[in-house]
Order: structure tokens, then C-alpha cells, then sequence
């Protein structure tokens, strides 16, 4: 059973003949015919008693055209459903944003896509990266903001790639220093993120491979609530340099770090492998390059 077949009996039943539905769709009689007649032979049962240049539905026809004529309306409302979706007229868009830095980040990149799509529905879900990684492969979110992956489960997109600097006290010996190398904060508490953070395992091997374990001052997925406790003389805190720039506050010293290569903040939008991406989406990672995020550190 095709649509055209569907569309062809519709026609032939409302205009009453074989004839005049042809001239309606533009097709010889002779078609319209066959195609009847395939549908006919689809279903097991004829659908008109012909009575000349004239036809009648039987019983059958009867039932046929009223779900033909459902099945048509829903198979058009389809098509104008997926024209709306691919001209960003409706939709949804899934993503999830790491806590740490999202405002700095996002919310303008959000404003614009709003602007630019007012129709879509935006469902966010703020997280650390495994927590993230986990809600895009279950297909709870489409994309996700995350530390780059190495997971071959996941296709990504890059988009930032910061170094880290360091928080500290004002009164803390190291705070007039232009670096600091991350073995001289060996007996200095480290303020650490929840461990929901893949920023964590990267901080800690890192500290391990400088020869030394970190002393832990406490743990949050607030960077502010966490420089606070660098403000009242907790520890230390390291946060990518486009977060900490905007987190100096009295009584807190931002410091470059001296650290490996690979103790960086290199977020990247995520998604399944090889999974579709809807055009929302598709349309998030357009805006994304466009307004790429430097490594400047400044």
C-alpha cells in the first residue's frame, strides 16, 4: 500500500469517477485506474462497484476512505512537522553544561541561540563531565559539554581549550610569585571539585606525578563557593584561566600555573557515536563554531 494509491482513491471517490480524477491530479485515466486497482489487490477486496462512467463505494470502500483520508491528514501534518524541524520553526534541543564555568561561557551563546531559534524548547542539565558522558550515552541528553573524551563511544567537538591557574590566598607565601609550579603547593590544601569532575583525576595525577598526594580542604561544584574558602584561608583552588579571571575577589591572588601538558580545561560538545543528531542540535554546534573559545590564559 503506497500514498500516491491512497491519495489516487480519495480522488476518485470524491469527485465520483475515474475520470474527473484524473483530470484533478493530473495523471492519465488509465493510471488512476492501475492504481485503484493495485490498492484493490492489496487489501483483498474491491473498494467501487463500476457502474459505467460512474462508481459507488462498496462497504469496504466505505471503511477505506475514511481511514485513507485520516492516514493522508496525519502523513501531511508528518511532513509539515519534519519541514518545521528542519527550518528550526519547532523542536528540541537536549544538552548538558559543565557546572564549572558555565556562566562565563555559555549564557551569552545561549541568549544568541534563543534569538536566533525562539521556537525550540531548551532542556539543560548542569553536571561534571561523568555524570554528563553518562546522561548522553543512556539518550538522556543529545549533547553534553565535556572534558575531551577518550572514550571511542563518543563523536566530539572542541571548543575550548584553557590552561589552569591557581587561586590562593593573599596572604599565602607563593601569592607574590608571577607561577607557580604545582610541587610547591605540596603542603598547601587543595580545594577539589565533586568527584563527578574528570578535572579531579587530571589534578591528582598530576600531583602524584610531582611526588606528592594532595591535602584535601573540602570539595564543591561551585567554583565561587570555592574560591570563598580560598578567601577565608582554606587552601588552594585550580580553575581553568576564563573562570578564574572573572573570580578574583579581595583577599584571593590568581597565579599561572606551571603543570603538564595535559592539566588543561579542554571542554568539547559530545555525543554518541555515530548517533543522528537533530537539526537543534546540529544548529547549537554551528553557533559553537562560530564563537570558539582561545587557550589565551591572559
Amino acid at each position: 500500500m503506497e500514498f500516491k494509491h491512497l491519495r489516487t482513491f480519495v480522488e476518485v471517490a470524491r469527485l465520483g469517477g475515474f475520470t474527473q480524477a484524473a483530470s484533478g491530479l493530473h495523471i492519465s485515466q488509465s493510471a488512476v485506474s492501475k492504481q485503484v486497482a493495485q490498492l484493490e489487490h492489496s487489501l483483498g477486496t474491491p473498494l467501487f462497484d463500476r457502474l459505467g462512467s460512474q462508481v459507488r463505494l462498496t462497504s469496504a470502500g466505505t471503511v477505506v476512505l475514511q481511514r485513507a483520508e485520516a492516514m493522508l491528514r496525519l502523513h501531511n501534518e508528518l511532513l509539515s512537522e519534519l519541514d518545521d524541524l528542519s527550518h528550526l520553526t519547532r523542536g528540541e534541543l537536549r544538552v548538558g553544561l559543565p557546572l564549572l564555568g558555565s556562566n562565563t561561557l555559555f549564557a551569552g551563546l545561549f541568549a544568541e541561540y534563543r534569538r536566533r531559534y525562539p521556537n525550540i524548547q531548551v532542556q539543560l542539565l548542569e553536571e561534571g563531565s561523568l555524570n554528563i558522558e553518562k546522561a548522553v550515552l543512556s539518550g538522556e541528553l543529545e549533547l553534553g559539554g565535556s572534558l575531551t573524551p577518550k572514550n571511542p563511544a563518543f563523536a566530539y567537538q572542541p571548543f575550548c581549550d584553557e590552561p589552569l591557574d591557581v587561586l590562593i590566598p593573599a596572604d599565602h607565601p607563593l601569592a607574590e610569585g608571577p607561577c607557580v609550579r604545582l610541587e610547591q603547593l605540596a603542603d598547601t590544601p587543595f580545594l577539589l571539585y565533586q568527584r563527578s569532575f574528570v578535572l579531579n583525576d587530571r589534578v591528582l595525577k598530576a600531583c602524584q606525578q610531582a611526588g606528592f598526594t594532595p591535602k584535601e580542604g573540602g570539595r564543591s561544584g561551585q567554583a565561587d563557593f570555592l574560591v570563598a574558602l580560598v578567601a577565608a584561608g582554606q587552601g588552594v583552588v585550580l580553575l581553568p584561566s576564563v573562570v578564574a579571571r572573572g573570580l578574583v575577589r579581595p583577599g584571593v591572588v590568581r597565579v599561572k600555573l606551571v603543570a603538564p601538558d595535559y592539566l588543561r580545561w579542554d571542554i568539547a560538545f559530545i555525543w554518541r557515536d555515530g548517533a543522528y543528531l537533530s537539526r537543534a542540535a546540529q544548529a547549537w554546534l554551528e553557533l559553537l563554531r562560530e564563537r570558539p573559545v582561545t587557550g589565551s590564559g591572559l
